[in-house]
Formats: C-alpha cells, sequence, structure tokens
C-alpha cells in the first residue's frame, strides 16, 4: 500500500477566548534586512525569453492556483502545493471526468491518516508540461478549496516562481536560464529531502532551524522541538489557542505564538504568527527531534516574487518593492 503525505493546512478558525481578542494585536509580519553577515553576492544571470507564464489567482486561504488540464478538458484550478508529495484531484472532479480508480493508500494529512482510494489521471497538463499516468488522491472539493493540489511529483524537473506583483506563475525547466532578478535577490541552496526543499541556513529568534517550504499551507507551522527549546531558552512569549483544518476536513487544537525573527540567508521575517503542533509531516521528514517550520504562504506573500528549482535544489527570495525603494539592500547569494 502506497504511503503519501498532504502538508497542507486550510485557514485558522477563530478560537481565542474573548480575554486574548481584547489584547493588542503585534505589528505586521514584514521582512526587513538580516543582521546577520551575508557572503558576497554572485554576478547577475543574462536575461532570457521565459519559457511559459500561466496566470494564477488567489484560492479563499490565499494560496496559489493555477489552471490545469486533464485529458485535453479543463483548464480547472489546481493549488500549487510544494508541500504535497502528490498531486491531488477532487472528488467531485474525479467524478465528473469519469476517472479511474487507482490503488489503495495511506494518505498523512496535518491532522490525521487516512485510508484512501486514489484515481488515475491519464495526462496532466499545467502549461506546455504534460505529467502522465498519476495516481491521484480523491478527496472532497469543500476541504481542497479548489479542484485540485499540483504536488511535487507534477515539479520534480521543473523551476516554478510565484509572482505576487504580476500575479502569474512562471515554469521552466531547471536545465534552462531564466531570466535576470534583481542584485538584492536572496539565494539559499536547499538540501532535497523525500522530494521536498528544505533550508538550513535558517533560524527562529536565534534558533538554528530547518524550514521546510509549503505553497499549500496558509499558516507557518512549527515542532514541538522547537517549542521546548524556545521554551528552555525563555524566548516563547504569550501562547493563544488555535484551531487548525487539514485537507481531509480533519481538525487540530494547537497554540500559536509570535516569531519576533525569523531569519532565512540574508532577511529577516519579523512578528510572523506561528502555530505549533507535532503535525505528521515532522515525523515523515525526521525532524521530531530538530526546530523545524513549514514556511507557509502567510510568509510567502511578503515578498514579490519566489521561486523554486527542485533539480537544482534553490530557493530565490525577491523582497518587496517597497523595502528595497527605503535604501533597505539585502545581500544576494
Amino acid at each position: 500500500m502506497k504511503r503519501y503525505w498532504l502538508g497542507c493546512v486550510l485557514p485558522l478558525l477563530a478560537a481565542m477566548p474573548s480575554a486574548a481578542q481584547e489584547q493588542p494585536s503585534p505589528p505586521p509580519a514584514q521582512t526587513v534586512p538580516s543582521t546577520q553577515p551575508a557572503p558576497p553576492g554572485q554576478a547577475g544571470q543574462p536575461a532570457i525569453e521565459i519559457t511559459e507564464a500561466i496566470d494564477l489567482t488567489e484560492d479563499r486561504t490565499q494560496r496559489m492556483t493555477v489552471p490545469v488540464s486533464i485529458d485535453g478538458r479543463g483548464p480547472y484550478g489546481f493549488i500549487v502545493d510544494t508541500g504535497a508529495e502528490r498531486t491531488v484531484i477532487s472528488r467531485e472532479l474525479a467524478d465528473t471526468l469519469g476517472l479511474g480508480p487507482g490503488h489503495s493508500a495511506t494518505l498523512f494529512s496535518m491532522t490525521e491518516a487516512s485510508q484512501i482510494q486514489t484515481v488515475v489521471i491519464p495526462e496532466l497538463e499545467v502549461g506546455r508540461r504534460t505529467v502522465s499516468d498519476i495516481h491521484a488522491p480523491a478527496l472532497e472539493r469543500r476541504h481542497l478549496g479548489a479542484e485540485g493540489l499540483l504536488g511535487v511529483d507534477s515539479l520534480r524537473s521543473q523551476r516554478v516562481t510565484l509572482d505576487f506583483v504580476r500575479q502569474e506563475m512562471t515554469v521552466t525547466a531547471s536545465n534552462r536560464e531564466q531570466r535576470r532578478w534583481p542584485s538584492d535577490t536572496i539565494t539559499v541552496t536547499a538540501r532535497n529531502r523525500y522530494g521536498h526543499l528544505m533550508l538550513v541556513d535558517a533560524s527562529f529568534d536565534g534558533e538554528r532551524i530547518y524550514v521546510i517550504v509549503d505553497t499549500g499551507s496558509e499558516i507557518t507551522v512549527a515542532n514541538n522541538a522547537l517549542r521546548q527549546r524556545l521554551e528552555r531558552r525563555h524566548r516563547l512569549g504569550a501562547m493563544r489557542p488555535v484551531r487548525m483544518i487539514s485537507v481531509t476536513g480533519g481538525i487540530l487544537d494547537a497554540e500559536y505564538g509570535i516569531a519576533r525573527r525569523i531569519t532565512i540567508g540574508g532577511i529577516d521575517i519579523t512578528n510572523l504568527p506561528v502555530a505549533f503542533a507535532e503535525v505528521h509531516p515532522f515525523r515523515h521528514l525526521d525532524l521530531t527531534d530538530h526546530p523545524a517550520i513549514l514556511l507557509g504562504m502567510d510568509a510567502m506573500q511578503l515578498f514579490d516574487r519566489v521561486s523554486f528549482d527542485f533539480a537544482n535544489r534553490r530557493v530565490r527570495l525577491l523582497p518587496r518593492q517597497s523595502s528595497r525603494d527605503s535604501d533597505l539592500r539585502l545581500a544576494a547569494r
């Protein structure tokens, strides 16, 4: 039996008591230059033609959706999910398309393990790229928030760029050059952890952490190993109750706090709400004993542009224009 995991979290439900609601709100999350030294920047790359640009929109959870065709039919809006091992389709769309059954699988979401039946997608097209014979878990549309999720099984040989200014996703082959990025772009080399990009040049309020980039999650989630480390050093502020909903419809009660500073490469993310929970993705990635976070779209959207190069294991982060216009220069790697 196959085993898949989906690191996806839908919107947080309001679960704070009235006393907590009366507390003053923290400053808005933002990106600022890191005070940590960064190595010299690399030479700029020549501008080249973009292979494929695809319009994207924001779904109700502020994650990114792109048009996908299945066997020449569509397009259908799929969420780009760098945290999901497998591409997923809504049960309703699978029924409409008459997709045949695939093998059974165990699916691990943020909240639970479920036995599910997959369906076979003969051909899935995103832009000009086609992936064949996908055994996709079929889940309810109301839990997915879209017609499906585009997982790393459909993205492994590609470079995906989310441009929040132009509202488009750019897809190119990883072995092709890409267009010029500004000199203040942060470039981080990642490790490959079971097909996912893991950043190791990062810290959370001074604690070294591993970072898994997860565009399928609206929020950032930290594990208990990080929470315990912060508590021992008295670096964890007041915590508030929160409720998370996974793509399988499961509910998990957790707590969240405010990260004063998350440093990735040469940039800081400040005042970011982070939920603390020992969800299955940390176990799957062998990160239960190491401080780690799943970096969600709440952090990604603080940048103008984000690029994920799966084959070359590189992540590029372009700060917001407002930060660059205020004489705050960031070191490019």
